[in-house]
């Protein structure tokens, strides 16, 4: 059994993690974790109320993820807790579905994210395009802001089904804000924008909260405020295997889906950008199944869904986190503060997290490629963007992700095809003898044919139009160097090319194959069609022997149609020189 866990992924990555781990590597460790914690706390208080949910709930979910995650993934490095995209799904899940339905989510996800991780399917995030990655953080960004709209106003505004119609709404129906709560955002938002000018080693969101609780407090302002903050990680509301509707789980299913869509990617991307940041080494498999284990796990003591934060786990790596000691160091300082410090947390008002989560949507928008696709004009690019970022704002998060991918595939496809082109060009003799070519004439019934791109469902018509006029030859060489792939639609518009050039008593020559495509052409019998002694490695070489059989039987052009190119006259001559020497009379008509 020892021997089973030895050989587990997990054991290998903690054996090169904690090899020659050392007091100095643990004194990195405290170090980062408690600058990590000090980080967190503020973050886990905001999208604990961010998610529909409470304070408490984001800071049990906090000393969960830090533990069970950040115990069991794929990193050293990772840091994972309640987080804004997480958030920006769950509010509209809580409000249509209640906290229960949230936690029975987040239970269906775990699993998902289990399953995703065992069957190794954590490299497939490389295939979901980077617009569409900055528009549905944008749109995840757009959601936790306007979400905050209410508590940093000082209003109360209507439920609505998504951001955008809550946006309407503000238009439509015009607040007047409460002076003294939108004054507490304020400091806050001013506070983490400021402070970072003068030291990065405080947090700012933490100092602004300071700030605006004790001026609340201080000048007696009647805001909404946080409430007591229970001194346990197991909530009084939490899910329990009796209150599981099993008979009604797959309603839960889409929300699931998408609850494990998101920790995928957003825990996948951060370990990516960790990996480069530390230059450690990332499991994504195993990361998706610490992912899921955490979130399986977090439900039964009254937690929000949790994922890997990029912002804390790029604190963690600069400020020297060695292992996932940092991790557990973290959770154990979020620990103490709910221990001890619950009776002061209580006092924070509701606007001041606003404010933090103001200043966090601001920041989580990929702003050096939004600059990038503007500068360079992407228009492909942008158009992704904008519409997967309005679809997450108005749409569940699943069906902004698939829009945008469908988007994204559908221009790809578009700029595939039309980098797909045929090119036709008679025989360039001075270049065929540049390159050492025994060729001193050449035939104008062979004419050459360069296909550039992909030959795909996409592009088979800009083929077949290239071919039109390929009745006036008899030897078509069609070099392919330039074709990465072909598909079946591909295969079939060649078939017919060459099928309909046979029909007229032509030939056929494919040139410089790639290796995908010479296998495509043995899949389909296009291979056995064409005949391998048709198939050259360059289109010189099918040009000499073509000649160099014109030598020999004739031209079959000139044969057909009574006519006389160079190549023909230069084999009557070699004709009629083989029978001089040989006292023969020479032939009156060409070999054909």
């Amino acid at each position: 059994m020892a021997s089973l866990f030895a050989r587990l992924p997990l054991f290998a990555l903690l054996r090169r993690e904690f090899a020659g781990y050392s007091g100095a590597s643990f004194q990195r460790d405290l170090l980062a974790g408690i600058t990590v914690g000090a980080v967190s706390l503020p973050l886990a208080l905001a999208f604990g109320v961010a998610s529909g949910a409470d304070a408490p709930a984001g800071l049990v979910t906090a000393i969960l993820a830090g533990i069970l995650i950040g115990g069991l993934g794929g990193a050293a490095y990772q840091i994972s807790g309640p987080t804004g995209a997480m958030s920006a799904v769950l509010i509209s899940l809580a409000g249509r579905y209640g906290l229960e339905g949230v936690w029975i989510a987040t239970l269906l996800a775990g699993v998902l994210l289990i399953m995703l991780g065992l069957f190794r399917l954590g490299r497939y995030i490389a295939f979901i395009p980077s617009p569409v990655i900055a528009g549905f953080t944008s749109g995840i960004a757009l959601i936790i802001a306007i979400g905050q709209l209410d508590n940093v106003l000082g209003v109360t505004t209507p439920k609505a089904e998504n951001a955008l119609e809550k946006l309407i709404h503000y238009v439509t129906h015009p607040v007047v804000p409460d002076w003294h709560t939108l004054t507490l955002a304020v400091v806050v938002m001013a506070t983490m924008i400021v402070l970072p000018r003068f030291s990065k080693a405080i947090p700012g969101s933490l100092v602004g909260i300071i700030l605006a609780t004790l001026l609340s407090l201080f000048l007696g302002w009647q805001v909404p405020i946080i409430g007591d903050i229970p001194r346990t990680i197991l909530l009084e509301h939490r899910l329990s295997w009796a209150s599981i509707p099993w008979e009604h789980l797959n309603e839960l299913l889409a929300p699931a889906v998408s609850i494990a869509a998101l920790g995928a990617i957003e825990s996948l991307l951060c370990g990516s950008v960790g990996a480069t940041m530390s230059g450690k080494p990332f499991d994504s498999n195993q990361e998706l199944i610490g992912q899921g284990i955490g979130n399986l796990i977090i439900p039964f003591f009254g937690g929000v869904p949790a994922t890997a934060a990029i912002a804390r786990t790029s604190v963690a790596i600069k400020s020297g986190a060695a292992t996932r000691v940092t991790s557990l160091v973290h959770s154990a300082l979020l620990l103490l503060s709910a221990l001890v410090l619950a009776p002061a947390i209580r006092y924070v008002p509701l606007a001041a997290l606003g404010g933090v989560l103001l200043v966090t949507a601001w920041r989580m928008n990929e702003w050096e490629s939004i600059h990038f696709f503007v500068n360079a004009r992407l228009k492909h690019a942008m158009a992704g963007f904008a519409i997967t970022m309005l679809a997450t704002a108005a749409l569940d998060l699943t069906q902004a992700i698939l829009i945008g991918i469908a988007i994204s595939a559908v221009i790809y496809l578009r700029q595939s095809a039309t980098s797909t082109t045929v090119t036709t060009a008679p025989i360039n003799l001075q270049q065929l003898q540049a390159q050492g070519m025994p060729i001193t004439a050449t035939c104008p019934s062979i004419h050459v044919y360069y296909l550039t791109g992909p030959v795909f469902f996409g592009s088979v018509t800009t083929v077949l139009e290239a071919f039109e006029t390929a009745g006036d030859y008899h030897s078509l060489v069609i070099s392919m160097r330039g074709v990465p792939l072909i598909d079946a639609m591909g295969a079939q518009a060649l078939r017919q090319i060459v099928e309909e050039h046979h029909a007229r008593g032509g030939e056929v020559l494919f040139t410089a194959l790639q290796p995908a495509v010479m296998e495509m052409f043995q899949r389909t019998g296009l291979l056995d069609l064409v005949g391998a002694k048709h198939i050259y490695w360059s289109s010189a070489n099918a040009i000499v022997d073509l000649h160099e059989q014109r030598m020999v039987a004739g031209c079959p052009r000139c044969d057909l149609h009574g006519g006389s190119c160079a190549v023909l006259q230069m084999a009557r001559e070699r004709l009629a020189r083989e029978g001089q020497s040989s006292g023969a009379q020479p032939a009156a008509t060409t070999v054909s």
